[in-house]
């Protein structure tokens, strides 16, 4: 629950000042010990605070989970193992989990969806990286479409879907090898293009590496590059982006 609810559903008597002054005290942040969850994030970014579940003991993320749970808040975690959601679907039973992205949801409230993202591949490869980004833009609220296994090493699968790709207001382009993509779709549209080199290729890839230093070095213009296999922060940026071409065109 946002300050904004709180206040209206004072306003409303649908509570208590006293139960508001509760809610209040705890924010901007709430010490758990481990961890300081941000319940004041949304206000001043427009996103809640995401949980980050990789490397967390048990305990900590089931504790997490349940403190944004318990305040009605939309959970979204990034890169779960299938253990670790199932430890949390076991104490919160709207729990579900993505095991192509790694990612566990829990919607508490409907998400209304605004505009238009493409995210592309590369390869079939890429698709995990791809769908992190993907889910994370759906998650804060953007329309997604999918185009996968666009990669330049048949480029004609790439060209028969410029018409999808120049419809959306920004684009995500995932790729690992030699990481061409993003430039090639760059070139071809009048849209910002966010590269998200993977770690997809043999070993002179270097785990990624090829791939981004040829996004960062490339020659089309409107191209911003995120780190390597970061799936989430480019659907993050993206759903950014998205909403200010949406207000824009209002």
């Amino acid at each position: 629950m946002d300050v904004h609810e709180i206040l209206n559903k004072i306003k409303n008597n649908e509570m208590s000042i006293e139960d508001g002054e509760e809610i209040l005290k705890k924010l901007p942040y709430e010490d758990l010990g481990f961890a300081k969850l941000d319940h004041h994030r949304s206000l001043r970014s427009g996103f809640g605070e995401v949980i980050y579940c990789s490397g967390k003991s048990d305990k900590h993320l089931i504790k997490i989970f349940q403190n944004f749970n318990e305040r009605d808040f939309n959970v979204l975690g990034t890169r779960a193992s299938k253990e670790q959601f199932l430890k949390v679907k076991e104490v919160i039973s709207e729990a579900e989990y993505d095991e192509l992205s790694g990612i566990i949801k829990i919607v508490k409230k409907s998400i209304d969806k605004i505009g238009c993202i493409a995210v592309c591949t590369g390869g079939t490869s890429d698709i995990p990286v791809a769908e992190e980004a993907a889910q994370t833009a759906e998650f804060f609220g953007s329309n997604v479409v999918r185009i996968y296994d666009v990669g330049v090493a048949g480029i004609h699968r790439l060209l028969s879907k410029m018409d999808d790709i120049r419809k959306a207001n920004c684009v995500v382009a995932v790729a690992g090898m030699e990481g061409a993509l993003p430039g090639v779709i760059a070139g071809m549209i009048d849209k910002p293009v966010i590269a998200v080199p993977t770690s997809v290729g043999y070993g002179a890839n270097f785990q990624g590496l090829s791939s981004l230093l040829t996004m960062l070095n490339s020659c089309a213009e409107g191209i911003s590059v995120v780190n390597i296999d970061n799936g989430f922060g480019a659907g993050y940026i993206s759903t950014q982006i998205n909403r200010l071409a949406v207000r824009g065109n209002a």
